[in-house]
């Protein structure tokens, strides 16, 4: 129950948000604005359910702190993707051919905005924090890796590989962050930086999503393994490479913390919320 109390309200407001958002997109000042209200009311909403399903102060979104925990975010998820495209770029696969559009990557800013709010707080805030408590750190960062992937599925140029990657480097990344900084703030940042990273600046496919013209103008050739194909450098093997890298160094940071949660221990913290609820 208190799974479904936190989740209902975040998917409508996502998929509410998304519709806004989608039908809007070809006015790059109107996405920005519905995007960046989206992703606000979606903050909101999830910080009440867990007052009101969890009976405690939402730590994981305070505005506290969050200014420079998104900026942490954001620099190593532009650093990531840079790591990637880089790479896909001294193979010749990928060349910029002069500068893109200069209002498409503002109608961006809030698309990605409000889609790394709604699945942050859906994936990380809600699934892999509750299964955390049942089944520990490692098994929960599997779990939803793998909800994250299917849920790629549902995207346009959708591939099964590309669904893969992404379970494999982002869901297992961005579960491990989490783990690391127990900050949603984090992931946040760290999600909406490589995705518009992808588009807004370098101006590749994301996620099979399609391509939208950003800073810079590009072409991207070659094999589908380096590229990505049509799904996006998300499914090019550098992006698994360097996401199995920042996944093993987050779960090294959360170890040195403490804040990884075995299996034996699992079940004593899923006994206390239960309780408390």
């Amino acid at each position: 129950m208190r799974f479904l109390k936190l989740i209902v309200p975040v998917v409508a407001v996502s998929f509410v948000g998304g519709q806004v958002v989608g039908a809007v997109q070809g006015n790059a000042p109107l996405t920005l604005v519905l995007g960046l209200v989206t992703a606000v009311l979606a903050m909101f909403v999830y910080a009440k359910v867990v007052r009101w399903a969890e009976h405690r102060a939402p730590a994981e979104v305070a505005l506290k702190g969050a200014t420079p925990r998104l900026a942490l975010g954001a620099l190593v998820g532009v650093a990531w993707f840079g790591a990637v495209i880089g790479n896909i770029a001294w193979l010749g696969d990928y060349r910029v051919l002069g500068f893109g559009s200069a209002t498409g990557p503002i109608g961006l800013l809030g698309f990605m905005a409000a889609a790394a709010v709604t699945e942050e707080l859906m994936f990380r805030g809600v699934i892999f924090r509750l299964s955390e408590e049942r089944v520990g750190t490692l098994l929960a960062l599997v779990l939803s890796s793998v909800v994250f992937g299917l849920y790629h599925m549902a995207n346009p140029d959708a591939t099964i590989w590309g669904a893969v990657a992404v379970a494999i480097e982002a869901g297992g990344t961005l579960a491990a962050a989490y783990a690391a900084t127990r900050s949603l703030w984090v992931t946040i940042g760290l999600h909406f930086a490589w995705n518009f990273a992808e588009s807004g600046i370098f101006g590749t496919e994301v996620s099979g999503n399609g391509k939208t013209e950003g800073i810079l103008h590009s072409v991207m050739s070659g094999p589908a393994a380096i590229t990505g194909g049509q799904f996006g450098p998300e499914a090019s093997m550098y992006s698994v490479l360097f996401g199995v890298l920042l996944t093993i160094g987050f779960l090294w940071l959360a170890h040195r913390r403490g804040n990884l949660v075995p299996l034996r221990r699992s079940a004593r913290v899923a006994a206390v919320a239960t309780l408390s609820q």
